[in-house]
């Protein structure tokens, strides 16, 4: 027979926390397991060998009674599978077996290896938003690690009230919440956890946002702005433009383009977010803007990535260099909302939607389910009839009003 008791260790100093540690006794062999948890003395029951939660560090004694609680039950799942397992073993066996569970099945622990394994696979973006994700979770448990299958309702429900309180907003709470649920799912599918949907009661819906697409008519003024003599401004506006061009493409589905992406009038690319592929016939006004940047001597397209070197760090630099860039842009066409790379991508779809485009061709646009649903829609289609869609959407374009002129860049 095996006995687990839980510990209170008092601090030699007073005033201090004292400890609390896990007693494995197996075949008269004793051994301490201990822990990270720390309480008052006042604060144990020593008896009920429980934490006494209340006063005013009442939600910090909440959270280690749990931990005990879900470490108490997997040390007692271990002696179990061991027990099953019809051999001899000792009470170290029965914590190093613990300790080897806890690391493969805390949520810190599998979520570090998604991320490390997205970086592996090139998903540099996804990657990053799982780590603020990660980051965001941490704080809320004050850097205290949970096993997988101590992630509760309850849990999530309190996650949600502690973003709400700083204000977070319910599109960015229920993207972490998707990506939680989905780190939790794939840990179900490798048997880690049992599927108990501790999701179920958060919001993981998509709220309507302020509209971010501008008009057709406001394209055609940045496209005819003269900015020959401020070259910073009208390479994010190539950039804009060239988003436009192409079906509203993702800047970093444009930093990553390849020369070799283009051939015989037809432009071919993986979407890195979705591994999606999709095609677009290389028109007049996307080969003018390549064109204008030559003295890009790398494998890539577009003046994005210059080196080989630090690649993501060029992107991100270039991306916050355009956005920057395309507000100062939103300034001089006195627009209602600052221009960004995104918002050319809604602007394409809002372009399509009133030319009376189906919605087979382009769903409700870049606001409708998700991006993902919207790719989808576009890739189900012969490429002619998206082509066909985009070259009409182009022609809005060519009709120039009267060119803005802009002074010389000081």
């Amino acid at each position: 027979m095996t006995s687990i008791k839980i510990k209170f260790r008092p601090s030699s100093v007073d005033g201090k926390e004292g400890g609390l540690y896990f007693q494995v006794i197996h075949n008269r062999m004793v051994r301490q397991l201990n822990t990270d948890y720390k309480v008052f003395s006042n604060e144990w029951d020593a008896e009920a060998e429980t934490v006494i939660v209340n006063g005013i560090r009442y939600n910090t004694l909440c959270s280690i009674s749990d931990c005990l609680k879900w470490d108490a039950a997997r040390l007692e799942k271990v002696v179990r599978m061991l027990e099953t397992e019809r051999r001899r073993y000792s009470a170290d066996d029965v914590i190093t077996m613990f300790h080897r569970q806890t690391k493969e099945a805390s949520l810190f622990n599998f979520m570090h290896g998604v991320i490390a394994q997205l970086k592996q696979l090139g998903r540099d973006r996804t990657s990053e938003t799982y780590t603020a994700t990660l980051k965001s979770f941490m704080a809320f448990r004050e850097d205290q690690d949970v096993p997988l299958d101590g992630l509760s309702s309850d849990m999530m429900l309190l996650y949600e009230a502690f973003l709400k309180t700083r204000g977070v907003s319910m599109n960015t709470i229920s993207f972490y919440m998707r990506i939680l649920r989905a780190v939790y799912n794939r840990a179900v599918e490798k048997e880690l956890t049992p599927q108990n949907k501790p999701f179920r009661h958060v919001y993981t819906g998509v709220d309507k946002t302020v509209k971010r697409a501008i008009p057709i008519k406001a394209v055609k003024a940045l496209k005819d702005l003269d900015l020959s003599m401020r070259p910073t401004l009208d390479y994010a506006r190539d950039m804009f433009l060239f988003s436009f061009y192409t079906r509203g493409m993702s800047f970093v589905d444009m930093a990553y383009l390849k020369k070799s992406d283009l051939k015989n009038g037809i432009l071919t690319y993986r979407r890195r977010k979705t591994g999606q592929q999709l095609t677009i016939k290389w028109e007049k006004c996307m080969g003018e803007i390549v064109e204008k940047y030559q003295e890009n001597e790398t494998g890539y397209l577009l003046p994005i990535i210059k080196k080989s070197d630090n690649e993501r760090r060029q992107y991100d630099n270039a991306l916050h260099l355009v956005n920057y860039r395309l507000k100062d842009l939103s300034t001089i066409l006195k627009l209602q909302r600052p221009l960004t790379m995104y918002v050319a991508r809604h602007s394409w779809a809002s372009a399509a939607k009133a030319k009376n485009i189906p919605l087979s061709v382009i769903s409700e646009g870049m606001g409708h389910d998700s991006e993902v649903t919207t790719q989808i829609y576009l890739a189900s289609l012969e490429t002619s009839v998206v082509d066909k869609a985009n070259k009409m959407i182009l022609g809005l374009l060519e009709n120039k009003p009267h060119g803005l002129k802009m002074k010389d860049e000081r």
